[in-house]
């Protein structure tokens, strides 16, 4: 299992939405991301920064395969055609990236 976490801007006009659309995620959204091997997957906001922070463990073998699935999957490229505009990617995220990947530095369970 590997612990992932990644974050992202949220444009503070789009909070509300964002919030109302996360409260009742897709069923098929959901099942993708469980069938890419993603578990415990969690998103925090902090206002008023307006940083999001995502957090999932990854229980796959092949995060390259899973995420081109997640991608490829039309209910969420439907998702993320109402979520993408919501957010603020950050301007040092790595070329590729839309949440920009954290490096782990503790943990303790």
């Amino acid at each position: 299992m590997q612990r992932m976490g990644m974050v992202i801007g949220i444009r503070p006009e789009h909070i509300a939405e964002y919030k109302r659309l996360h409260a009742a995620v897709w069923p098929e959204v959901l099942a993708t991301i469980e069938k890419a091997n993603i578990r415990n997957y969690t998103i925090f906001l902090r206002e008023p920064e307006n940083l999001m922070f995502a957090y999932w463990e990854y229980h796959g073998s092949d995060f390259a395969a899973d995420s081109a699935a997640i991608a490829a999957d039309p209910k969420t490229q439907e998702w993320w055609t109402l979520c993408g505009p919501m957010q603020s990617p950050l301007p040092t995220r790595a070329e590729g990236e839309w949440w920009a990947m954290m490096e782990e530095v503790f943990h303790t369970d």
